[in-house]
């Protein structure tokens, strides 16, 4: 017990001798040059380095705030070692996409801002750069392998959206042998992973690395395929025996104030599914005829998400003349995580924090916003504190290009999918039984923002998993009760 003791001290628990350090960013006026990740990687011995000041505490909050339970002290623990496979191995037995959340997981509120050690004042372990120091590690060694099926099974699942949900659950089924199509309407897979995610926090290659890889462990991917329109949610029941919704949320939460219909407002979504499809080497006329690229004008963008930084980091790339960020609470109320603020402020963006639009001017395009300062009131339903107009405040603001990024609302499924007898929640969202998963219509099952509303890349994955082991249990069903028949 001695020797183990000693052995833990001489490899972990150096966060009083060492510093936190997170991999070098690239300087602002290089990365505001193109679209590449502005985060270096870290070398092994850095990852090594990093990853001995874990403490290795006996109740791992980093673990309990992680959606996916991932095993984070004990990758940990095994990256400090230099047991790089093992360390990935069992990344990713909890984690579909271990290189895409260290790269997008807002750290800085679940698992890291959760650290034993950052609360005592040292500095979070830089867990998601180490998450993703080990994914590429793997990659590069040729540790990353297709699905390998002992045993082929008969029934079928489709699965109707290529984004996390929808990848996780068909993963976790093919390993279990059944076979899987996904069922996208776009003409690449990975949701908003590829068009909505901008380059610099997520580049293209890792979600398309990833998607092949399912590919060839046998995964059948239908594109450019609208359910509703090409087959109905039944027709789609009768060639299956599960069905996985896992569509996303993507209509956009307008904003009802005076001059709404004027030209050049646009939803977030727009913007940035322009944007990224540019870079992956599309036509995109919107683009290439000015309309959704802001070079050289004033930009507004309305809202304090992350896909709010998403879209002022964009028009930063696209070398627009100035860009604002309007937002109703201050800074330390902003849902977005504070670390893509940052990166937003050395990158040239201004913050106008407590402010509300309160009416679009022009004649035919936009020209200006009004706007009206604001000031927090008490707590509302979400814990945060109301924001109040303050009287006889407005301003204006030049305005060439408004983007409204104000979240996303669930489209109506039932009348898309012609399927009139699938319950939805008042907001939209499809209902089902949270123990499993499963909707009003029997073998039909959901997981992702369809279910929880707009949310994180992690919670989706973790749907997807809980998705997947619902739908194994209910085919088993289907089978034992034929098995009995017979």
């Amino acid at each position: 017990m001695l020797y183990a003791a000693s052995y833990m001290t001489d490899k972990m628990l150096k966060f009083v001798k060492l510093d936190q350090q997170n991999p070098p960013k690239r300087k602002v006026l290089d990365r505001k040059e193109d679209f590449n990740e502005i985060y270096s990687e870290f070398i092994n011995e850095k990852a090594k380095e990093q990853s001995s000041r874990c403490s290795q505490c006996g109740v791992p909050f980093c673990q309990v705030h992680c959606p996916l339970s991932n095993n984070i002290p004990d990758w940990l623990k095994l990256t400090a070692e230099g047991r790089l496979k093992e360390a990935y191995e069992l990344a990713q037995s909890t984690n579909n996409m271990p290189e895409v959340c260290g790269r997008i997981c807002p750290q800085d509120r679940l698992c890291e801002g959760n650290c034993v050690i950052e609360q005592s004042g040292h500095g979070t372990v830089t867990i998601g750069s180490v998450e993703k120091f080990i994914t590429e590690n793997a990659w590069e060694n040729k540790w990353v392998e297709p699905i390998k099926v002992r045993i082929e099974k008969k029934q079928s699942v489709g699965i109707i959206g290529a984004g996390p949900a929808g990848l996780a659950c068909a993963e976790q089924l093919r390993k279990q042998g059944y076979q899987v199509t996904i069922y996208d309407r776009y003409d690449r897979a990975g949701g908003l992973l590829i068009y909505g995610i901008p380059n610099f926090k997520l580049e293209k290659f890792v979600v398309e690395r990833r998607t092949n890889l399912l590919k060839k462990g046998g995964i059948k991917f239908i594109q450019n395929f609208e359910v509703g329109k090409d087959a109905t949610l039944s027709e789609l029941k009768e060639k299956h025996d599960a069905i996985l919704i896992a569509t996303g949320v993507y209509k956009a939460r307008e904003i009802e104030i005076p001059g709404s219909n004027l030209e050049n407002i646009f939803p977030a979504m727009d913007f940035l599914t322009a944007s990224n499809r540019k870079g992956l080497g599309d036509k995109v006329e919107q683009f290439d005829n000015g309309k959704l690229n802001v070079e050289g004008k004033d930009v507004i963008v309305i809202g304090g998400g992350d896909t709010a930084m998403d879209c002022v980091r964009t028009s930063v790339r696209q070398n627009a003349k100035s860009v604002k960020c309007l937002y109703r609470r201050d800074r330390e109320n902003m849902p977005g995580s504070a670390r893509e603020v940052s990166n937003a402020e050395e990158e040239g963006v201004e913050f106008v924090w407590l402010s509300n639009p309160k009416k679009f001017n022009g004649a035919i395009k936009i020209e200006n916003v009004l706007v009206d300062k604001m000031k927090l009131g008490d707590p509302d339903e979400s814990g945060r504190r109301k924001p109040i107009i303050e009287t006889n405040s407005e301003f204006n603001l030049k305005a060439d290009v408004i983007i409204k990024a104000l979240g996303f609302d669930p489209e109506n499924l039932p009348n898309l999918f012609q399927e009139k007898d699938l319950k939805v929640s008042t907001w939209g969202t499809i209902k089902v039984d949270f123990d499993t998963m499963e909707t009003n219509l029997s073998g039909v099952f959901a997981a992702g923002d369809i279910i929880r509303g707009a949310s994180l890349v992690v919670w989706a994955i973790r749907d997807g998993r809980e998705a997947a082991t619902s739908i194994k249990n209910y085919l088993e069903k289907i089978e034992s009760k034929k098995a009995k028949v017979a």
